[in-house]
């Protein structure tokens, strides 16, 4: 667990795995949600080119952004939970907070 980024800017990781495999409920439930945007994302699509008011398009744009900021801080909720307090308990948690602590940041711009 000592690959953590200590630098001010996150990279992404493709060989980290979570502390604890998730679920296939929590899996289908992300998954859902995600496809519900990708939903949004198609009709806002379609409201452009049927050049829809510009309102109805932001509400629209307001909603995906909540969606995924819920996606999101589920992330952040697990990621706390399982992965920073098994870095807590194998004694690197000072580097899996600092990495949370930058995400947060990151996501809440």
């Amino acid at each position: 667990m000592d690959d953590v980024q200590n630098n001010t800017e996150l990279t992404m990781q493709p060989d980290k795995k979570p502390a604890t495999p998730r679920t296939s409920d929590e899996k289908q439930q992300m998954m859902n949600r995600l496809k519900r945007v990708e939903g949004q994302v198609r009709g806002i699509q379609k409201m452009i080119e049927d050049d829809r008011y510009c309102v109805d398009v932001l509400i629209q744009l307001s909603a995906i952004k909540s969606a995924l900021d819920k996606v999101g801080y589920s992330l952040m909720e697990r990621h706390t939970k399982h992965c920073v307090t098994h870095a807590i308990q194998e004694g690197d948690g000072e580097a899996y907070i600092d990495e949370l602590m930058k995400v947060v940041q990151q996501f809440s711009k």
